[in-house]
């Protein structure tokens, strides 16, 4: 199977993971509708490139605005979608809020108790309730035809939720999930795993599949302010001679996997959690060696940790 020729719309493609999956798509010969609030660069890390200089004369690219939290902006950009490409082959739904995003913070990292409903109310809005209404537009060609495929994006994180299965009954549950202090993000991304999971199984006799994609740590934009003042918190927190050293992924490593998942539909993955760094793993792409951070790897390897 291919993408070739398919017509795939991508939200939150102006930066970070997004854009790095809208590239892969055009590689690949895709028809791809790139959305997101805004295409303007941010000027932090990872972010300071015009890449909507880069795709706008793209024949086979509609790069276009869409806050996903609005439904008039969604009816649009689906009214242009089909104006342009005539129908929908693929949604993938990496759009949303990040914590960094909402505190108007480099790290976003805040206690349960520190945050407000509010806080919580716009997380929800654009991971879960602006995905579906993504989904729930997007998805009537795939309906018309009886084939289509639905990726969304969480994360990794998500995975070491559950408790520890151990006897020792004074052990902390859920490993390392909650040290991070992303309180509203990480439960609005679990909420968003458990909606694909219930549309998978309700879409199967519609022949499209519904799958959860969960990244690695990404180096995403703001990723070098956030690990500078992490470090800077974990040092006061839990003083040690020992110095932190990240060990993030480049924005790609979710390439393959998504590919990969785009081509499937009812009868094949659906229903899926599945690690984007444990699948190129397992499929012979490689692991942290090949989509490390060049500064990471060269930091860790120096240190004799790698």
């Amino acid at each position: 199977m291919s993408v070739e020729g398919k017509v795939v719309v991508i939200t939150g493609g102006a930066r970070g993971m997004g854009r790095e999956i809208v590239r892969g798509f055009i590689r690949e010969g895709a028809k791809v509708v790139a959305t997101d609030v805004s295409w303007v660069p941010t000027g932090f890390s990872n972010d300071t490139e015009d890449f909507y200089a880069e795709v706008k004369d793209n024949p086979n690219v509609l790069a276009t605005t869409m806050d996903i939290t609005s439904q008039a902006h969604v009816d649009y950009t689906y009214k242009q979608t089909i104006e342009t490409f005539g129908t929908v082959d693929v949604l993938i739904c990496n759009g949303g809020t990040r914590q960094r995003d909402l505190y108007h913070e480099t790290h976003g990292s805040v206690t349960v108790l520190e945050t407000e409903v509010a806080d919580w109310q716009r997380m929800f809005d654009t991971h879960v309730f602006g995905n579906l209404r993504v989904i729930k537009r997007f998805i009537e060609p795939m309906l018309e035809k009886g084939r289509g495929s639905i990726i969304t994006s969480a994360s990794g994180q998500i995975l070491n939720a559950h408790p520890a299965a151990t006897a020792d009954e004074n052990a902390r549950p859920g490993l390392r999930f909650g040290l991070s202090r992303e309180g509203p993000y990480q439960p609005a991304k679990m909420a968003l795993g458990a909606m694909c999971l219930y549309l998978a199984e309700e879409l199967r006799g519609t022949n499209i599949a519904v799958n959860v994609l969960l990244p690695g740590h990404t180096a995403t934009t703001g990723s070098d302010e956030q690990e500078a003042v992490r470090n800077a918190i974990r040092q006061r927190l839990s003083p040690t001679n020992t110095p932190f050293i990240p060990r993030r992924v480049r924005a790609d490593n979710v390439v393959p996997l998504a590919l990969h998942l785009a081509e499937q539909d009812a009868e094949g993955i659906t229903g899926r959690w599945i690690s984007a760094m444990d699948w190129n793993v397992e499929n012979g792409f490689g692991g942290f060696e090949t989509w490390g951070v060049a500064e990471d790897i060269a930091a860790l390897q120096a240190a004799g940790r790698m």
